[in-house]
């Protein structure tokens, strides 16, 4: 799925990487649990989170994410954005919960990929 169709399914807000908007991604995690994310997601997945400081940042770059997107409307602030043009990852904003978000792109058709 591209992260473009991601944006649309949200009704999300393009924080930063719009010249990466027609990238593939190919299954969602949703998680405020970063080691969680670290023990179950591989490349080409969309980190969907309420969590918002730099680890996550981190994380998403130790693993090839190469999107997040922030639930229940939290933006990130300057600091995490510089992070992430830094590492080419695009950053969404949804005000949508991580339960609505992560079941609007499972109805989509994007899938969890469990190790």
């Amino acid at each position: 799925m591209k992260i473009s169709t991601i944006k649309d399914l949200l009704e999300a807000e393009l924080i930063v990487g719009e010249e990466f908007l027609d990238h593939e991604v190919v299954s969602a995690c949703g998680s405020d649990l970063m080691s969680d994310v670290l023990t179950f997601v591989k490349e080409q997945t969309v980190l969907l989170t309420g969590l918002n400081n730099p680890q996550v940042i981190r994380t998403a770059e130790m693993l090839d994410v190469s999107c997040i997107v922030f639930v229940r409307g939290k933006k990130p602030a300057q600091d995490i954005i510089k992070m992430a043009l830094e590492r080419d990852i695009v950053l969404l904003s949804t005000d949508n919960t991580l339960f609505e978000a992560c079941g609007k792109l499972y109805e989509g058709g994007l899938r969890g990929d469990m190790r």
